[in-house]
């Protein structure tokens, strides 16, 4: 990240006139004379946007986007042009453009500009349309407000995504097929046009300049509910609340008041107080989770008053200071979700969920294992399994590079070879692209300022909720013996810091000590002092026991569950084909299609006998 410091001297000293607004500096295009006395108010189409935390901008003027180095390259080149080469230079040579979504997506303006507005359809047709999706609260003039749009051909809903100039972004499509063998039943896939890239924000198109106020939820009938029954503005974002990227923030600075209204999902609690941060809490409110209180469309159709709901939206106070009446209602709703509150859970590793509960934000877990035993090959199925329930991942791996890792992950997801199989790499490549992983470019020993800058960053631009550190010995590097240990030790307090402060997982992989190979590695096995067990809510271990025992076998056990206390292991059976510790049954090849579920069996939840652990039976 860049320094706020940095960007505002880079500013003043190529003159360029800015305000400070609530997540961006707000200037003019540097192309432009800055001596201009026009408003830098953020309905200036001449506008330039560059984010406070991350430097990244966006200029209205010129149609492009980028980082900060780029900005900071092309303002200096610019400087010292005249004013007439200024006019006649490229601004922002080799930055990407903010159009080029929109050029590698015609496919998105062409399914829009082919789609009927729903005013122009025939009454029956706008009924049936309701029915399909199962939709009737929402009335025709509510959709046609939005600019919702009928696709007959597929019998698809088009959503229109604009950002901050009202300029189309892209769509997202809901098409509904009936089976011929049951005609009652309804299967509706969602698709987005792009498939990568800023989609934009549903609802910008239904704001006029004078909205300052506006109400944020995670989804286009949420956000239509609100608007048709409290006449208040509201938006719906891309990604529902798995992630706020940088680029939507310059689209949303006009506002000086939002409410996040997310529902009463715990993941969605989560999300939305990290979002208030990204996007300055001092102007947030936030509706707090509530069985009372469900997102907009579900209160709708439960009859609940949602101009009662939105009148609860409490602004964010002080994060030092909390009273008990302002926890009251999250403790309630710890009380009663108590599944959503143990985290999300595996499809892979059935027996973690009953170890673990779930994978929860927030905590610090420590895996370790013998050299070689699979760790880094485990913790690849285990985060992707993660990443496949929509869990925002970065990768660290210090030992091996990306390409090999990622090579891993892609076999362990297809579950079958594909060096064997070059044909499928294509759609499981489309279908990986998908989700919300990232890796990390370091390699081998790294600074720890370095490495929790990155993942700060991550965190802010990619809304990350879980990162692998894969070793901390590798990334530690050599050193002197005598100061290791106080220098394994600084690192897992920065790491445990950055778990609570992030409201992030962090999962560190350390070697144990060296051990007998007749003996279990236990919680002090873990390499160096104690703070790593002591710091960490969870420690895993991947025990190997076939190099003690003929009838020997893997398993992964827990040995320290700070959310419950549940301990206990998980058999481990590994494939080699699919590079995998998740068992499966045998099953014919397939490659994926555009919206098909590629869920995966489950691994075996068997609990093993001491035999087949490698310990002596029990005698008697």
């Amino acid at each position: 990240m860049v320094s706020t410091e940095d960007i505002t001297k880079t500013l003043a000293e190529m003159d360029m006139k800015y305000t400070q607004g609530f997540t961006c500096f707000l200037t003019k295009c540097p192309r432009l004379p800055q001596t201009n006395k026009r408003s830098t108010s953020s309905t200036d189409s001449n506008q330039m946007f560059v984010n406070m935390t991350t430097g990244h901008f966006v200029c209205q003027h010129c149609s492009k986007r980028g980082g900060w180095q780029d900005l900071r390259d092309n303002i200096m080149v610019l400087s010292s042009l005249t004013l007439r080469k200024k006019k006649e230079f490229e601004c922002f040579k080799d930055v990407e453009s903010v159009q080029k979504a929109d050029r590698l997506s015609r496919q998105a303006q062409d399914l829009w500009e082919g789609a009927m507005p729903i005013k122009t359809c025939a009454t029956d047709v706008v009924s049936q349309l309701q029915e399909h999706f199962d939709i009737h609260e929402l009335r025709a003039a509510t959709l046609d407000k939005y600019g919702v749009r009928l696709d007959i051909k597929t019998n698809s809903l088009v959503f229109p995504a604009f950002d901050g100039a009202s300029r189309l972004m892209g769509v997202r499509r809901l098409t509904c097929t009936i089976p011929e063998e049951d005609e009652n039943l309804r299967v509706v896939q969602d698709s987005l046009l792009p498939r990568s890239g800023v989609l934009g924000l549903f609802g910008m198109n239904t704001l006029t300049r004078d909205v300052t106020e506006v109400v944020l939820t995670c989804s286009e009938l949420d956000a239509m509910s609100v608007f048709q029954e409290t006449k208040a503005p509201a938006l719906a974002l891309p990604s529902g609340f798995s992630s706020l990227p940088q680029e939507l923030l310059p689209s949303l600075e006009r506002f000086t008041k939002l409410v996040l209204w997310f529902g009463d999902d715990v993941r969605a609690w989560e999300a939305a107080k990290l979002f208030a941060k990204k996007l300055n809490d001092k102007r947030c409110f936030i509706i707090r989770p509530s069985v009372e209180d469900p997102s907009p469309f579900k209160a709708l159709r439960a009859g609940v008053k949602l101009n009662s709901v939105l009148s609860k939206a409490k602004p964010f106070v002080h994060k030092s200071i909390v009273s008990f009446a302002q926890l009251r209602q999250e403790i309630f709703s710890e009380l009663a979700h108590v599944e959503q509150v143990a985290g999300v859970k595996w499809k892979r590793y059935t027996s973690l969920n009953r170890l673990l509960k779930g994978h929860r934000r927030g905590e610090l877990t420590v895996f370790t294992g013998p050299t070689g035993s699979g760790k880094t090959t485990f913790m690849s199925d285990y985060s992707l399994d993660l990443s496949m329930q929509g869990v925002n991942t970065l990768w660290g791996s210090f030992e091996i590079n990306n390409v090999r890792l990622g090579k891993m992950m892609l076999t362990q997801f297809s579950q079958c070879n594909l060096s064997k199989n070059l044909g499928d790499f294509g759609p499981w490549a489309d279908k990986f692209e998908e989700l919300p992983m990232y890796f990390m470019t370091f390699f081998g020993q790294e600074s720890i300022r370095k490495v929790i800058e990155a993942m700060s960053h991550a965190v802010y631009v990619h809304d990350i909720a879980h990162v692998v550190v894969d070793n901390l010995q590798f990334m530690m590097g050599t050193g002197e013996w005598a100061d290791r240990f106080s220098k394994q030790d600084a690192f897992i307090s920065a790491f445990r810091k950055f778990a609570t402060n992030m409201n992030c997982h962090v999962t560190l992989v350390i070697h144990p000590r060296k051990e007998k190979d007749s003996e279990d590695l236990t919680t002090a096995s873990v390499f160096g002092g104690a703070k790593a067990t002591q710091e960490a809510d969870n420690v895993l271990i991947l025990q190997d026991k076939r190099l003690s025992s003929v009838r020997g076998r893997k398993f992964l056990q827990v040995t320290k569950n700070r959310f419950d206390g549940e301990l206990g292991v998980m058999l481990l059976k590994f494939d080699k084909e699919s590079l995998s510790f998740a068992v499966k049954e045998k099953q014919t090849k397939r490659t994926p299609k555009d919206g098909q579920s590629m869920d995966e069996n489950p691994a075996e939840d068997y609990h093993p006998s001491r035999e087949e652990m490698g310990f002596p039976a029990e005698e008697g």
